[in-house]
């Protein structure tokens, strides 16, 4: 009774081995078909095609580390600022230490305190571009994986979507520092190093192009934000000598504030769009950029709003707004404890994958909402 069973399956193993075999062979062939033609060809012929080989797996060692390696990552790093040192906002002058204070001899001329927020979003900025390599423009990221866009697969795109992140939330703060936060509303132009940054900023994410350097392909989008960079620096620079302008009144505070949570709010329906109408769990192959770009979102605000805590501290102070921004703050930085290995967006209800993509939404519903009750609490 036992033989036939046995010999069933010996055929069905054999078959099987028969099956990897031919697979095996398929793949190895071209291998193969290659070696042969290639060890009978002259050096001449065989120079250039290793030269060629060289490069390509250079290119593509020197991509995969770039897009794997997160240099100048720290989401606590608005510490190393100490803004619970600055007594004075943004753009206000210092007041002169004593003769008893400081042994140093006066330098003349006033000093005006400079912006936190200025110098947090060129140091994103410079995070961005110069600790790392700007992935999303890099000619090996839009050639992209046999044609097939980075962003639609599930490899080598997480960080160039979390720099994207990063990038919006800067570009959001020029935006709002050239309009109102710099200027004194109706009585003063526009900062033109502020303006320069803005536009800098605005630069396509993506542009590359083939230069004439011997170097290889040029990429200008790091070239422009490298610019913006400066010109963040130079505006900081002026507002320290006093001779740039910083408004840290309510107001501008209330409008800035508004501006986040409605970025916010829009990244939080792309979230809940892809979640409620894709599950496909570990195998959604546009849900770790999804997700990795609210990361960085919340990354950028998260400082920028630490900073702004600092530049508008006597806005704070008089409205008895320190324990809601601190708790503010506090909201962003239990989202950014959440680093999956392996972004999955399962079904809300389902047992085996996870949904982090609506946990990430939960917890920028939870900072929105914080944010439009510090907007009520200044409208006042």
């Amino acid at each position: 009774m036992l033989d036939p069973i046995v010999r069933f399956f010996q055929r069905a193993f054999a078959a099987l081995g028969r099956g990897i075999g031919l697979l095996v062979a398929w793949l190895v062939w071209p291998f193969m078909a290659a070696h042969g033609w290639y060890s009978g060809r002259s050096w001449i012929i065989k120079g250039p095609l290793l030269a060629l080989l060289v490069l390509f797996v250079g290119l593509y060692g020197y991509f995969f580390w770039q897009t794997q390696v997160w240099s100048r990552f720290d989401p606590d790093f608005v510490e190393e600022y100490r803004l619970s040192e600055r007594t004075v906002p943004a753009g206000q002058e210092i007041p002169a230490p004593t003769p008893a204070a400081t042994d140093a001899p006066s330098a003349g001329g006033a000093q005006c305190q400079s912006s936190a927020i200025v110098d947090v979003v060129a140091d994103l900025t410079d995070v961005n571009v110069n600790q790392n390599a700007w992935i999303s423009s890099m000619l090996l990221y839009r050639l992209g994986l046999f044609g097939i866009d980075w962003d639609h697969t599930s490899f080598l795109d997480n960080k160039a979507s979390f720099q994207r992140g990063v990038n919006q939330a800067v570009r959001r703060t020029s935006v709002e520092l050239v309009d109102t936060l710099a200027r004194v509303r109706g009585t003063s132009g526009i900062n033109n190093d502020l303006q320069d940054a803005r536009n800098n900023l605005q630069f396509d994410e993506y542009s590359w192009y083939f230069g004439l350097s011997p170097f290889g392909p040029k990429t200008p989008t790091p070239s422009y934000y490298r610019a913006a960079i400066d010109s963040f620096r130079k505006f900081n620079t002026d507002l320290a000598a006093c001779r740039s302008t910083f408004d840290s009144r309510a107001d501008n505070l209330v409008q800035f504030v508004d501006r986040i949570a409605n970025d916010l709010g829009s990244t939080s329906a792309i979230l809940r769009e892809r979640s409620e109408n894709y599950n496909g769990g570990w195998f959604d192959t546009r849900a770790d950029d999804r997700y990795w770009f609210a990361y960085g979102q919340l990354y950028g605000y998260y400082a920028v709003l630490s900073a702004a805590g600092a530049d508008f501290s006597q806005v704070i102070r008089e409205r008895n707004l320190g324990p809601l921004w601190a708790e503010t703050l506090s909201q962003f930085r239990s989202a950014l404890r959440i680093q999956p290995a392996i972004i999955s967006n399962g079904r809300e209800d389902g047992w085996i994958m996870p949904t982090h993509l609506a946990t990430m939404g939960f917890y920028i519903l939870r900072v929105r909402s914080n944010l439009v009750e510090v907007r009520s609490v200044l409208d006042r």
